[in-house]
């Protein structure tokens, strides 16, 4: 079912001409991003992936490694003088880029299990879903904004400052009680999903993209590839300008 769809090099090269204008590499990007989907899910469709049962670690470890890199980024930018303008804008690439990832593997895999399993925990999610939605307008922005314009440094202090007081609540308050909730083998089982998704997940804020499923999961693999190619092509159009200069 996912082949015509997801495998197509015509497909890619079609997307990819229309976004970039290079058909055959993106013929060659389509096909690289199904093979990352293949291999997440297994081949036969199971959720297998690549990943041996020893290697996997559960869900809240994954989302707190997440949590510990992006306020990393945060206090790399807070150090970053007011000057250096280039610095900051790829710390904010790069913050856009693990924020993204992580709300995809919170809003596809993580909130509907604990919706699903976690007794009275529904309205902390719808909660938590709000806020990922102000983030990632936030994101969104950032995405497009120069890092020289004036209200850039200003919004990325407003996204701090939301995403600290996300994490604060989710790591104080939901999962201590999804883990008394889920237990060991339900959290790997997890964690090993949310490892998946990571791969096909996108790199960049979709703020009109549905955030619940099923339509996240169905616009999570388009908008995912989409990313992958759009984030591989700036790469070879910066390669050249690089050689050219």
């Amino acid at each position: 079912m996912w082949e015509p769809t997801f495998g197509s090099s015509r497909l890619g090269a079609h997307v990819w001409e229309l976004t970039f204008g290079s058909p055959r590499l993106g013929a060659h990007v389509w096909e690289l991003t199904f093979t990352s989907y293949l291999n997440a899910v297994g081949r036969d469709g199971s959720g297998v992936g690549d990943r041996s049962e020893e290697a996997v670690v559960d869900a809240i470890a994954v989302l707190k490694a997440d949590h510990r890199e992006v306020e990393r980024l945060f206090k790399a930018f807070e150090r970053t003088g007011s000057r250096a303008k280039a610095a900051k804008g790829d710390l904010v690439k790069r913050i856009v880029r693990d924020l993204s990832l992580h709300a995809a593997l919170e809003e596809q895999d993580f909130y509907p299990a604990v919706r699903a399993e976690v007794a009275g925990a529904s309205d902390y999610v719808l909660d938590s879903l709000e806020e990922h939605h102000v983030v990632t307008w936030l994101c969104a922005e950032l995405d497009r904004m120069r890092p020289d314009h004036e209200r850039f440094d200003a919004k990325v202090r407003v996204l701090i400052e939301n995403v600290r007081y996300h994490v604060m609540g989710e790591e104080r308050e939901l999962f201590p009680a999804v883990r008394a909730a889920l237990g060991p083998a339900r959290l790997r089982q997890l964690g090993q999903r949310l490892e998946q998704t990571k791969h096909l997940a996108p790199t960049h804020p979709h703020p009109r993209s549905p955030d619940t499923p099923p339509g996240n999961l169905i616009s999570g693999v388009v908008a995912g590839a989409f990313d992958k190619a759009r984030d591989a092509g700036k790469r070879v159009f910066d390669e050249a300008r690089h050689i050219a200069s």
